[in-house]
């Protein structure tokens, strides 16, 4: 009996399924191996939700490391939120710029010719003077804003709100 693969690290996503039939040919005792060996390192990597919202309320507003359940924990509910099918130009500090704050037709400065689409989610707290968005449940960018410029944003997304089709609206989870 080989064991070729069955100590890679875990992947997420569709990669998961590579190593699957060495688990069948080992039995009970590989399957524990790998469950508890994903457990331990963990599939996403991402922190624990106390060590996040400690994050946010230190400020330390780390790419990649962060979820919308953090700020909220250590926030609140934010005073404006959004969400919409977004574009995001992938940059090389592995922070994703929306489509929406740049100037319409700009591409940012160090953009790496990387494109991300998907449904966004955007938290403004202008009590923290913090834009923050979100792509698939991570913070992927982040601007220091005036209260006055987030409240105007707000004010936007609730404008264009009135007038979005229940076809532009993101499914829900």
């Amino acid at each position: 009996m080989t064991f070729t693969g069955m100590f890679r690290p875990p992947q997420c996503g569709a990669q998961r399924g590579q190593g699957f039939d060495v688990l069948r040919r080992s039995g009970w005792a590989g399957v524990f191996v790998v469950v508890a060996y994903w457990s331990v390192l963990g599939c996403s990597g991402m922190p624990s939700l106390e060590e996040q919202e400690r994050h946010v309320r230190d400020n330390q507003l780390v790419l990649h490391q962060l979820t919308p359940r953090a700020f909220v924990g250590a926030w609140g509910i934010p005073t404006y939120q959004h969400a919409e099918f977004m574009q995001f130009f992938g940059m090389k500090d592995e922070s994703l710029i929306p489509r929406s704050r740049l100037a319409s037709g700009e591409p940012p400065r160090g953009w790496e010719v990387r494109m991300e689409a998907g449904d966004a989610l955007f938290l403004a707290y202008p009590d923290h003077g913090w834009l923050v968005v979100f792509f698939e449940e991570r913070l992927v960018y982040r601007e220091a804003l005036t209260a006055t410029q987030l409240h105007a944003l707000g004010r936007s997304w609730q404008h264009e709100e009135k007038f979005r089709s229940r076809f532009e609206v993101p499914a829900a989870p």
